[in-house]
């Protein structure tokens, strides 16, 4: 058994660690993805302290290099973590007091691990944030880089999976681009609370030792300290905050998944999906599966869970550090890995699908798609929107029993349904008119998206 006092808490123990309890309560095994972080707070800290005289410049300079070359080396994969030092924090100074003695014990003054996780764990999904932020551009550019090509196509838009009114693919394109940058926009606006700094708060209390908190908040690039000792080793707020942001990423990208899934079958034959990112059967030879946005989809249930996890693991939490915590760690690693992983696939399969122009022209006079304009029309004339609904209700289900689209009716149908429809409903009628017939901001209307996809390219950076 691995002796108590040979750990870095294990003065006041007389016994001995049973090594069932170092396999159950290690977290080095997940939290070694924190060295890089570990290393920059650490080497922020030596400096700091030295600043305050808490060491000497020999000191400090020792402390840095045998930090720099421990980073080096995991790197490289050439450094042994080990299980019985419990987690990377002890792993890093363990090596560093062998290689530089009694020097290394110093590093630790005025900070403790509660304070010093949370720091690493704020930097890392720092880090985690840039990257999904810059996945996230790149899946919007892939969609706006679509509207040159789709210029023009005309789809049906659904709701409750029912044909409602035509949309100009490119509208549709949008549509999800602005899904992606709320989701930008919550990821920075998250980053604003993860970037401030705890380190420096100890272990709940703070500390005697003259530590100048604002100087590593410098260092490391934090936009400011938390202010309550106490708060600070018990938040978790800014990781459930970051696994949320990735559920709703998650969630949109389900949606889309879903949505191409169903385009991509023989019913719809909407869509063409590149075969890079599609699998065959074993036994059906004719099989082109969407595996990858079947797998986009799956994985979000990974997300939602790992949020729930999350959720529940500190709802009972009294303040201060609770060793319940190191359970946090897996399930962020997870999300963002799956996340980043779905975004920066799903910007490949936007980029190779193609639109299959003949099957989506040859089904567009089905389903009633200007039914809408056609009552809208019938509005601007001066019958009132439950009058005129009910009225093209009536010759929408005319127009069904006779297997006609609405264009196909006759002008004496649509008088004798109300005198003022006169010849005037050919102007509105049929997809390519009722999507002219658009004005509202915001709509499908070839002027209000051609404007649109104007300021998304500006936005993201694109050729105009």
């Amino acid at each position: 058994m691995a002796k108590q006092q040979h750990k870095p808490w294990g003065g006041v123990f007389d016994g001995d660690v049973d090594p069932r309890v170092e396999r159950f309560s290690e977290s080095v095994s997940f939290d070694h993805r924190l060295h890089s972080q570990d290393i920059r707070g650490s080497i922020a800290h030596a400096r700091m302290l030295a600043e305050t005289g808490m060491l000497s410049a020999d000191e400090r300079d020792q402390i840095v290099a045998g930090l720099e070359q421990i980073g080096r080396e995991i790197a490289a994969g050439e450094f042994p973590f080990k299980q019985e030092l419990e987690d990377v924090h002890m792993n890093i100074e363990r090596a560093l007091t062998e290689r530089i003695g009694d020097v290394g014990r110093k590093l630790h003054t005025g900070r403790s691990r509660n304070d010093q996780v949370s720091t690493d764990f704020r930097l890392w999904i720092r880090d985690a944030i840039d990257r999904t932020d810059e996945l996230l551009a790149n899946l919007q550019r892939a969609f706006v880089d679509r509207c040159d090509r789709d210029h023009g196509i005309i789809l049906p838009g659904y709701t409750h999976l029912q044909r409602a009114q035509p949309v100009l693919a490119n509208h549709y394109w949008l549509a999800y681009t602005e899904k992606f940058q709320r989701d930008r926009d919550r990821l920075a606006d998250c980053r604003r609370r993860v970037n401030q700094l705890p380190l420096g708060t100890a272990a709940l209390a703070g500390t005697t030792i003259p530590i100048d908190r604002r100087h590593v908040a410098a260092a490391l690039d934090f936009e400011g300290i938390v202010a309550n000792s106490l708060d600070s080793s018990s938040d978790r707020d800014f990781a459930i905050e970051f696994a949320f942001a990735l559920t709703l990423v998650a969630e949109h990208l389900s949606t889309w998944a879903e949505e191409w899934i169903l385009w991509s079958t023989v019913e719809f034959r909407f869509l063409r999906l590149p075969h890079a990112y599609c699998t065959g059967s074993s036994i059906m030879p004719q099989k082109i599966n969407p595996d990858v946005l079947e797998l986009i989809r799956g994985k979000t249930a990974r997300v939602v869970g790992n949020l729930t996890s999350l959720l529940v693991l500190v709802k009972g939490l009294p303040l201060a550090y609770n060793r319940d915590l190191q359970e946090d760690k897996p399930r962020v690693f997870d999300s963002a890995d799956t996340v980043e992983a779905c975004v920066e696939l799903a910007a490949a399969v936007v980029t190779g699908a193609e639109l299959n122009r003949p099957a989506i022209h040859e089904k567009l006079g089905r389903g009633y798609l200007d039914a809408t304009t056609l009552m809208e029309h019938l509005i601007k004339l001066g019958v009132p929107q439950r009058t005129a609904h009910e009225i093209i209700g009536k010759l929408v289900g005319v127009a069904m029993k006779r297997d006609l689209p609405l264009n196909k009716l006759e002008v004496a149908e649509f008088q004798a349904a109300h005198p003022a429809l006169d010849e005037s409903v050919y102007q509105v009628l049929g997809v390519d008119h009722a999507i002219l017939a658009f004005t509202s901001e915001g709509s499908t209307a070839p002027a209000q998206v051609a404007k649109q996809v104007t300021l998304w390219k500006d936005r993201l950076g694109l050729e105009p």
